[in-house]
C-alpha cells in the first residue's frame, strides 16, 4: 500500500510543478487576496466520482490565493481516493522570517517539494536547511516545523495522505 501512495505523491508534485507557468507568489495588484488568519480550504472544483477523486489535471490558474498572516496559501484539493481516506494538497508560500508555527504534530502522514527558497527543517529538535527540490518526509504524529531563513519567499507543495490507520482525532 505504501508504493501506490508514493507514485501518486510523486506524479502530482511532477505535474505541478511541470504544469505551473507563473510564479506561485506573483498576482497582478488588483488581484491581491484579503488577508486571513486561517485560510479556507478552497480547492478548486475537483471532479468526483462516488464522492472519490476522478484522475484529472488541475490548473494553476485555477487556485484561490489566499493570503495569511505569514504568506500565501492554495489549497489544490482534499478528497477521498480509491485507496486512501483522504487525500490533500495545499501549496503554501512563507514570508522570509516566517515558520510555519511552534512545534507540532499532525495524524497524518506529509509529504513536502520545496519549489524555492531556503527553509530549516526542525523535526523533534533536531534542525536540517532544504533548498529548492528537497523534499520532507514528516511520519504521522512526528514533531516538527519550518523557517524560511532566506531572504526571498519560500513556496512548497504539501501532500497529505489519510489512510484508514489515521487517527480519526
Amino acid at each position: 500500500m505504501k508504493t501506490p501512495v508514493c507514485l501518486i505523491a510523486f506524479a502530482v508534485v511532477i505535474a505541478m510543478l511541470g504544469a505551473q507557468t507563473t510564479a506561485p507568489n506573483a498576482m497582478p495588484a488588483s488581484s491581491t487576496p484579503p488577508a486571513s488568519s486561517t485560510p479556507t480550504p478552497t480547492a478548486s472544483a475537483i471532479k468526483l466520482t462516488d464522492g472519490k477523486m476522478d484522475s484529472q489535471v488541475i490548473l494553476w490558474e485555477s487556485l484561490k490565493a489566499v493570503t495569511t498572516a505569514t504568506g500565501v496559501r492554495r489549497t489544490a484539493f482534499e478528497a477521498p481516493t480509491p485507496t486512501l481516506d483522504k487525500f490533500h494538497c495545499h501549496i503554501s508560500t512563507l514570508n522570509p522570517g516566517e515558520n510555519t508555527g511552534a512545534l507540532h504534530r499532525h495524524p497524518q502522514e506529509e509529504f513536502i517539494v520545496l519549489k524555492e527558497g531556503t527553509l530549516e527543517i526542525n523535526i523533534d529538535g533536531k534542525k536540517q536547511v532544504a533548498t529548492p527540490g528537497s523534499m520532507i518526509f514528516y511520519a504521522a504524529n512526528e514533531n516538527e516545523n519550518m523557517t524560511n531563513i532566506g531572504k526571498t519567499p519560500a513556496t512548497y507543495y504539501v501532500i497529505q495522505f489519510y489512510t484508514a490507520l489515521t487517527p480519526k482525532s
